[in-house]
């Protein structure tokens, strides 16, 4: 969001406390008093997503009368959520959208929020509080800045800074790694950090990532063993893993137009979702939690059969849709999913995961992806393919690679998933061409513009992005899955995705 739009909204009356109070009975306001909610919770990465899912179960708990558990918001880099939501009082509108309907609700769980880079020794102090037991995450992939091969990009400036100056962090590994050894000096317990991005393993990724910096941080203060912070990390702090599932369409003018006129004032910035909304937890909490499972939250001793799940169906087919979709000039999701060829790939594309799935967990797939395709047909939602297309390098070695390399190691089909990653290549090469410049954004963009902008021949094309982004790397079978996705890049190349879909045998309308 600019600071235009929201500069806009000082124009008439805002959303705030004072005015929550005179909305439109038809709006679901906060059934509790605010003034007495204390924050337990610190979330790393206010956005979108956070304010539409995990923000939403905690205000059904606060509403409960679990008041120990308000959030604290800190953003990592922008103030644009800061500026949006502390002249209203951290309150925000929830609209959950479907094809017919639309109920708006006001979310008071945050009740303060703090931009790292302004301020990082009152994040410090925040989260330093003994009152913050729970710290989550929504950073986004690729802010754990692991290197190609999954450890922790040692090399990556922010991270170089953070272990010269401990003071003043910039990444979330520097924030909680800081806090963790200020709490354990003052005799404080250690926080539950939960991890709510889409990463395999989430809870034991982040645990080795941190782990790695602070033994990083050891080595420079000359510290070893138990004395160490890397050894407290490892073994006195909880990270258990979970699997969060909600889509969240980046918010418009018109969205904020059409929930001024029902509010009857301004909202800087609603969040716009949909009516499912599904959230799996590792139960280990040691310093307690709210009593999420009352409210939907499904708590479980091993999230991964959920996560394989989810990443797979419905992330996977996610970004087949984006890439698919911008390459087919489909600007949504439920346009793209309602392409015929589309629709069709899809189902084939799951019929290629769902056997990489583990037989014994109790999953129904069928469910699940009938589910899912009712859900990307909600024409309400207006997902954008070129806001899912984001970060690939990035979310397509847990969404398509893991898949790949299962079935190659089965022996079975795998031709749809090798399709993915061709049309993510070929969706980076039409920037700037059929694709406007910049229509979405990569942590690798400057190496990948210069590689594609070579033209190679598509194997050494395909060979090369599998190198810079580290996919598949040092596995038996990898070349064979470069050139199953050389073949699909030829295609494209050659007629964009509608000769892609003959040699898999789908006709376009």
């Amino acid at each position: 969001m600019s600071s235009d739009q929201i500069s806009r909204t000082t124009t008439t009356e805002r959303l705030s406390t004072k005015t929550a109070g005179a909305l439109p009975a038809s709006i679901v306001t906060p059934a509790y008093d605010r003034s007495r909610v204390v924050p337990g919770i610190v979330h790393l990465g206010v956005g979108a997503f956070h304010r539409a899912h995990q923000a939403a179960y905690v205000d059904d708990c606060l509403a409960a009368g679990e008041a120990d558990w308000g959030i604290t918001g800190v953003s990592l880099r922008s103030t644009d959520t800061r500026d949006a939501l502390t002249p209203q009082d951290g309150l925000y509108t929830l609209a959950i959208r479907s094809s017919g309907t639309e109920k708006l609700q006001v979310i008071g769980s945050i009740g303060a929020m703090l931009v790292a880079p302004e301020d990082p020794g009152a994040v410090l102090a925040t989260l330093t509080d003994p009152r913050t037991r729970i710290v989550t995450l929504t950073i986004t992939e690729k802010a754990y800045l692991r290197a190609a091969g999954g450890r922790l990009d040692t090399a990556h400036p922010d991270i170089v800074h953070d272990l010269a100056n401990p003071q003043m962090p910039k990444t979330a590994h520097g924030f909680l790694t800081e806090a963790l050894a200020r709490r354990r000096a003052a005799g404080t317990p250690p926080f539950t950090v939960l991890c709510c991005d889409n990463l395999p393993a989430n809870g034991a990724t982040l645990h080795r990532l941190l782990t790695e910096f602070a033994e990083l941080r050891d080595t420079r203060l000359g510290t070893k063993g138990d004395a160490g912070l890397a050894s407290h990390i490892a073994h006195q702090v909880a990270l258990p893993s979970s699997m969060v599932d909600r889509i969240v369409p980046a918010t418009t003018d018109a969205d904020r137009a059409r929930i001024a006129e029902e509010l009857g004032v301004e909202d800087a910035w609603p969040v716009m979702t949909e009516p499912f909304c599904q959230w799996v937890v590792e139960d280990n909490f040691p310093q307690g939690r709210p009593a999420w499972e009352q409210f939907g939250v499904t708590m479980v001793d091993d999230v991964r059969p959920f996560e394989d799940m989810k990443l797979r169906l419905l992330n996977g087919s996610h970004s087949a849709i984006a890439y698919l979709g911008l390459l087919s000039g489909h600007a949504t999701v439920d346009r793209a999913f309602a392409d015929p060829a589309i629709r069709q790939f899809v189902d084939a594309l799951w019929a290629e995961a769902i056997p990489t799935l583990p037989e014994d967990a109790g999953l129904d797939t069928s469910a699940y992806t009938a589910e899912l395709a009712e859900r990307f047909s909600n024409t309400a939602l207006a997902h954008r393919t070129a806001q899912i297309a984001n970060d690939g390098s990035q979310k397509l070695p847990q969404r398509i690679i893991a898949s790949a390399v299962e079935c190659l190691e089965a022996g079975t089909e795998l031709v749809h998933l090798t399709l993915v990653v061709a049309a993510w290549i070929a969706a980076c090469a039409a920037r700037g061409k059929t694709l406007p410049e910049g229509h979405f954004t990569d942590p690798l963009d400057a190496e990948l513009t210069a590689l594609l902008s070579e033209q190679l021949p598509a194997n050494e094309t395909v060979t090369a992005v599998f190198d810079l982004a580290g996919f598949a790397r040092d596995h038996a079978e990898r070349q064979t899955l470069i050139e199953l996705v050389a073949v699909h890049l030829v295609h494209l190349r050659r007629d964009g995705p509608t000769l892609a879909f003959a040699a898999l045998g789908i006709e376009r309308g």
